[in-house]
């Protein structure tokens, strides 16, 4: 079932939409052995019959010789979808021919003179969009499936694209629609002598609605983590173990170990699926004083990627800093990111002590600290369990869908809405302002899905996509 526009505003960016054919090479940049040109709007056809000579029933595969101007371009099989029943909404014609970028892109050239434009990121899914093909979740969700990097994170876009991550959110509009209902008629026929506080169905409403919203949000948290994870700095004093700790959570030699101080001169960076969450590790350079001019630009760049962290791994050598129990080793305190002298630094910190099969240490997390030897693999389990609990990371069952920030935010904006007329009606009875209230969750919600959104919005949004999308 499709979706219908949802305002005037809509409808006339549709129509605008609808004066032009836009195309674009499909499939990804390189060398492949197929490669797929995209065509979407009203000379679609046109385009066919110029391109190959006749425009090709409708869903079935034809073969054909791709031509411009009585010059063979390249030959593969062309499809025609007619609209309504397209990806857009609109007539999609898709050539296949051979994915080398040179013929591509001289057939996307003749398509072009044909009576196309070249498409802007994003703008098939934007017209799949504007066309009620899908909801706004749905058109981010094929962005997100294209780029996850998991498995765990491409089922979840998938069962967003299917609609389940806007079937929730319905659910909750649903339930406002009835309170408001009810709200507001009580406002509007006063004569009718409602009694807000003591109808019991209200109040239960109310706690359903709010029960719901607080569940819907935890959901997107996950959804958000699933897509999104954790940008995590390891930084520490020379020959600590930091690239050995990256070499241990990436498990592979992603950076160079040695026995000598000073080894990593740059930023190194890795990404890695911690139980399906996306961990983006960055390796840094040990943090000293020194006076050799390229290990302090790589300290300058450690402390950089420092400040923007949402963890920071320091890492220590347990041997040096703990002997006997003495406690912080003064060059240890020196090189801590929390004492570098900035009052507004205020990124996580976890301490990570290495090296603990020289001091006959057990691998244990205490407080902030997490004791373990990459040498001998052990703790490195505590580690990860540590960062999947510091990102809030609670799977427990198969039903996460991905979420985006925005998403996140909106739904907060429309819980502590909820919350905020909720108290004002117990408190004062003020059922104007639970309906406002209401009214405002209401958007908020409807602004994840598309029903209530904003041209820069959907600019901002469909710009994040690849261009054949």
């Amino acid at each position: 079932m499709t979706n219908t526009p949802k305002n005037k505003k809509q409808s006339e960016i549709i129509k605008n939409a609808k004066l032009d054919t836009i195309a674009a090479i499909a499939t990804a940049s390189g060398i492949g052995g197929v490669g797929v040109i995209r065509v979407s709007g009203p000379r679609a056809t046109e385009i066919a019959e110029k391109i190959l000579g006749l425009c090709p029933a409708p869903r079935l595969a034809h073969f054909a010789k791709f031509k411009y101007q009585n010059q063979i371009i390249d030959e593969g099989l062309a499809l025609f979808f007619p609209n309504p029943n397209s990806f857009t909404g609109e007539d999609v014609l898709e050539l296949q021919g051979h994915g080398g970028p040179v013929v591509l892109n001289m057939l996307l050239n003749a398509v072009i003179s044909s009576g196309a434009r070249l498409a802007e990121p994003g703008e098939f899914s934007k017209r799949a969009f504007l066309n009620g093909k899908m909801d706004l979740t749905q058109a981010e969700a094929v962005a997100d499936l294209i780029n996850a990097h998991s498995e765990q994170a491409a089922a979840g876009a998938l069962r967003s694209l299917q609609g389940e991550f806007k079937n929730k959110i319905n659910k909750v509009v649903s339930l406002l629609i009835n309170v408001r209902k009810f709200v507001e008629a009580a406002i509007d026929f006063p004569e009718e002598e409602i009694d807000f506080l003591s109808d019991k169905n209200l109040a239960i409403q109310l706690e359903q609605l709010n029960d719901e919203i607080n569940n819907l949000e935890k959901q997107a948290q996950q959804g958000a983590i699933l897509r999104q994870g954790i940008h995590v700095v390891i930084a520490g004093s020379p020959n600590a173990g930091k690239s050995s700790l990256l070499n241990a959570l990436s498990e592979r030699d992603s950076a160079i170990v040695t026995e000598i101080a000073g080894t990593t001169r740059d930023v190194l960076r890795e990404q890695i699926n911690l139980n399906g969450v996306p961990l983006h590790l960055v390796d840094t350079a040990g943090l000293r004083e020194t006076d050799d001019l390229i290990e302090k630009e790589g300290i300058k760049r450690a402390h950089h990627e420092i400040q923007r962290a949402d963890l920071v791994l320091f890492v220590v050598d347990a041997s040096v800093v703990i002997p006997a129990k003495a406690g912080i080793h003064p060059d240890h305190e020196k090189m801590d990111p929390r004492e570098n002298g900035d009052p507004s630094f205020s990124v996580p910190v976890l301490n990570v002590f290495n090296k603990i099969d020289l001091i006959n240490e057990k691998e244990k997390i205490e407080k902030n600290s997490v004791y373990l030897s990459v040498k001998e693999n052990r703790g490195i389990d505590l580690l990860k369990q540590y960062l999947l609990d510091f990102i809030g990371w609670n799977k427990t069952s198969e039903d996460v869908f991905v979420a985006r920030t925005r998403h996140v935010n909106a739904i907060k904006e429309a819980r502590e809405l909820i919350v905020k007329g909720i108290a004002q009606f117990k408190q004062n009875g003020a059922g104007e302002m639970l309906a406002e209230d209401l009214r405002l969750a209401q958007n908020a919600l409807n602004s994840i899905t598309g029903e209530f959104t904003s041209d820069d919005l959907l600019g901002k949004i469909f710009a994040e996509f690849c261009i054949g999308k």
